[in-house]
């Protein structure tokens, strides 16, 4: 089984089924796509191979078929690893579960566009001046922090639902390097979960890898000209 990935400095959506498959101890190879939007690029002549999206992460079984959007692929090896709790194991929480990252994938727009993961990068002289132009990114940063603690009220912590580690958190792992590398605010109990998923072990080694990426792409970079 591949999973293929973008720059893990840049690529949000490639970290999710990453860090899910890493903190579940899921073996696969690791298929590295450097971001070049450019047509006709190698990113986009490999990719045109197995997804026509054009767009990463792709899961790609030992038969080779395709799957890609992350909520699909979480699906994917939730289905193909039954004994892993992918997912929470009662109905309802599951049912939550899914909620919350359909929320986060179809939403939070602002958040995601004004604050592009950038996990090397120290932008938190950024992210306070954002916040306080911006009412919309205001409401997304509002709506992440009272997602978090609601999730860990009902489950009693301290993963978003409960005891264990989740497609949840790993699906929201991205939204904390947003938060930590902007500087954006969260309550304490949010910022205690934040924290939590930094110190994870799948997330430590998604961060390190991107750490040693040194790699510069000017179309991801809103606010900077150069690494240095």
């Amino acid at each position: 089984m591949k999973l293929v990935i973008g720059n893990k400095n840049y690529s949000s959506w490639s970290m999710r089924p990453w860090v899910l498959l890493k903190a579940f101890g899921i073996p696969f190879e690791e298929v590295k796509l450097r971001f070049d939007f450019t047509p006709g690029s190698s990113f986009y002549r490999a990719l045109a191979e197995i997804n026509p999206t054009g767009q990463v992460p792709v899961l790609v079984a030992d038969d080779g078929f395709a799957v890609w959007d992350t909520l699909a692929i979480t699906e994917a090896i939730a289905e193909r690893f039954p004994a892993h709790a992918i997912w929470p194991v009662d109905a309802k929480q599951r049912a939550r579960a899914r909620s919350l990252c359909a929320e986060m994938h179809a939403g939070f727009g602002k958040l995601r566009n004004l604050c592009p993961m950038n996990i090397e990068a120290d932008l938190s002289h950024i992210g306070p001046d954002l916040l306080a132009k911006d009412e919309g990114l205001q409401k997304n940063l509002q709506r992440l922090d009272a997602l978090w603690r609601d999730a860990l009220t009902a489950s009693g912590g301290p993963f978003l639902f409960g005891a264990a580690f989740s497609a949840a958190d790993a699906y929201f792992a991205p939204m904390v390097m947003r938060v930590s590398r902007y500087g954006l605010p969260l309550s304490p109990a949010a910022a205690a979960y934040a924290k939590l998923i930094q110190a994870q072990p799948a997330v430590a080694a998604w961060v390190a890898d991107a750490m040693e990426e040194k790699d510069f792409l000017d179309f991801d970079e809103p606010y900077r000209k150069s690494r240095d």
